[in-house]
């Protein structure tokens, strides 16, 4: 019998993507946590667990000897829903195998992985269940299998699913891994779970093989936070469930007073975090118990941090689509649950939430508290032509009618064994490539760039944008939080800094900014130029009368509005 004080064990996060779970990048899954936690529960010493990402694997080879030599290897990962991504690149199914290859220990692999293996990370795709060569592949609860193959001395482990006392113990005893991930501790963000399954049964999800949902109490999500704010995080997104209203109900309807909890129990104890986002809310709770998704909707208003974004799964506004492929909202109610949140959380900071929803020139330049964003997915059973149609309507009519929708995510199907698709797979959405191409196109151009300049109109201030990558000489970078806005700055700035930013421009999923507040004394031309209202010429004079004391100094004799956008900082002489 292998003691398991004496065990060495590498962890190795390859990133996950599930319906209800995200961990690409600023973003760490639970996954880990929960895997350290359970080791720690069964004997394990925390220092002799290591934790890599497999970007860091692959930046750093010489990590790859705590692959080699671990007594235990774990891998953890999969990818449910096709992604693009800025801050990680998943693990391969190669880079995978490789590292059952180089494993000279037990090797253990989970997460949604478990649910089958694609050639790559894209919609459209098929997928089958593959164990890459691993001693074992954890086909219930990965973090139960951790517990249970230690405790049996690596000699193996029963399938079977953890429960609500041990994730919560796990939750807070894995805590303590999160430091050694390459962003901690300024430029990461926890994803927390507060449930998971579903009371839903559509055809393409694989959030249902977890089973009906169950929810864990608000102390022990509250107790996960303190811990890992001990740990120096300052970033949360309650993103592992499916319906954020459902939180502690009987998995339909909202629980008010359980959201209260989570929500003011959470701010007790990290009253100094950063970020504070959700991900899912399902629409027809919304519109099935309208007054209390209403409070619920303002409880978590009341809480987070600016620039949420309530996901929803209307994933078509075709009726045939819908009935063929079990999807639980119809076009017209969720356009009733789209209406619902703007006009309780589409409030920004600074002003009075009965005002919501609130944009246009007398709108402060902060983003809304909270907004829903539409999934839409194509390939699923019964799409035609019209399906396409039906989409780009169900959009337009949001905006016509004066509400905001944060993001639209249009992708296309991944077939999984165990969803109703796997009969049909990837056929439809193959054969309707080009259709999809145009439509996306057109949705971009007519919906997402008016719909962003509704969402954060010029003079809109994002803190702490943090810069991550230069193209064409701009950089780029990005908020912490839920689909957080990719803001480019005129000028290659110094990487892995944070930046406050100024919005000056949209495109269809992004925006041109300038740092906030720019300094006139100092701010180069293309910055200047950036501003609306000015162009080369007035950029010129401002370059040429500088020094200014003040903004007003520089005056232009236009109507351009500078001091949105614009202080001075009096330049110092030489000594």
């Amino acid at each position: 019998m292998i003691d398991p004080e004496t065990l060495s064990v590498t962890i190795v996060d390859g990133y996950v993507d599930e319906p209800a779970h995200f961990g690409v990048p600023p973003y760490i899954s639970t996954y880990p946590r929960y895997a350290a936690g359970a080791l720690v529960d069964a004997g394990v010493p925390r220092e002799q667990i290591t934790y890599h990402t497999i970007d860091r694997l692959r930046d750093e080879p010489d990590y790859w000897r705590d692959v080699d030599e671990a007594d235990l290897m774990i891998y953890l990962g999969g990818m449910t829903v096709p992604g693009k991504y800025v801050g990680g690149t998943p693990a391969e199914p190669d880079e995978v195998r490789k590292l059952a290859w180089t494993a000279n220990g037990t090797s253990l692999m989970g997460g949604p992985v478990k649910f089958g293996v694609g050639d790559e990370n894209a919609g459209a795709t098929e997928t089958e269940r593959q164990d890459l060569d691993f001693d074992f592949v954890a086909k219930g609860d990965v973090e139960a299998a951790v517990h249970d193959l230690v405790a049996n001395g690596l000699e193996g482990f029963n399938n079977r699913m953890r429960d609500i006392d041990e994730v919560s113990r796990w939750a807070q005893e894995g805590a303590f891994i999160v430091e050694q991930h390459p962003n901690h501790p300024d430029h990461l963000i926890a994803e927390l779970e507060t449930s998971r399954g579903c009371a839903y049964r559509c055809s393409f999800c694989t959030e249902p093989l977890y089973g009906n949902p169950s929810f864990r109490p608000p102390p022990t999500v509250v107790g996960e936070v303190d811990a890992l704010s001990d740990f120096g995080v300052k970033h949360f997104r309650i993103g592992r469930q499916a319906d954020i209203l459902a939180y502690g109900g009987d998995g339909e309807a909202p629980n008010p007073d359980a959201l209260r909890q989570l929500y003011s129990g959470i701010r007790e104890v990290a009253p100094d975090l950063e970020t504070l986002h959700l991900d899912n809310m399902n629409p027809i709770t919304i519109v099935n118990w309208p007054e209390q998704s209403r409070e619920g909707i303002r409880i978590i208003a009341e809480h987070n941090t600016p620039g949420d974004t309530a996901a929803f799964g209307l994933e078509s506004a075709d009726p045939v689509v819908q009935e063929e492929n079990n999807l639980n909202v119809s076009a017209e109610e969720c356009f009733e649950a789209v209406k619902i949140v703007n006009e309780e959380a589409g409030w920004r900071p600074g002003e009075d939430p009965a005002d919501a929803p609130t944009f246009g020139d007398d709108a402060p330049r902060r983003l809304p508290k909270l907004l829903p964003g539409i999934n839409l997915l194509h390939g699923l059973k019964g799409e035609r032509e019209e399906t396409y149609e039906r989409n780009r309507e169900f959009l337009q009519r949001v905006y016509d009618e004066g509400y905001m929708l944060r993001r639209i995510n249009i992708r296309q199907v991944m077939s999984f064994d165990g969803t109703d698709m796997s009969d049909t797979g990837a056929e439809i959405a193959n054969e309707h490539k080009q259709l999809f191409k145009r439509y996306k196109k057109q949705v971009r151009e007519e919906i997402d760039n008016p719909m962003l300049e509704r969402v954060a109109p010029p003079g809109t201030v994002l803190p702490d944008v943090h810069l991550e990558y230069h193209q064409d000489g701009r950089t780029f970078g990005r908020q912490l939080g839920t689909y957080p806005l990719l803001v480019g700055i005129p000028g290659e700035r110094e990487l892995g800094r944070t930046v406050d930013v100024a919005v000056v421009d949209h495109g269809y999923r992004s925006v041109t900014g300038v740092p906030y507040p720019l300094d006139l004394n100092a701010a180069s031309m293309d910055e200047l130029t950036a501003i609306p209202g000015v162009g080369d010429s007035t950029a010129g004079d401002i370059v040429v009368n500088r020094p200014y004391e003040s903004v007003t100094d520089a005056d232009l004799g236009t109507e351009v509005d500078l001091e949105g956008f614009a202080t001075t900082r009096v330049l110092e002489g030489a000594d």
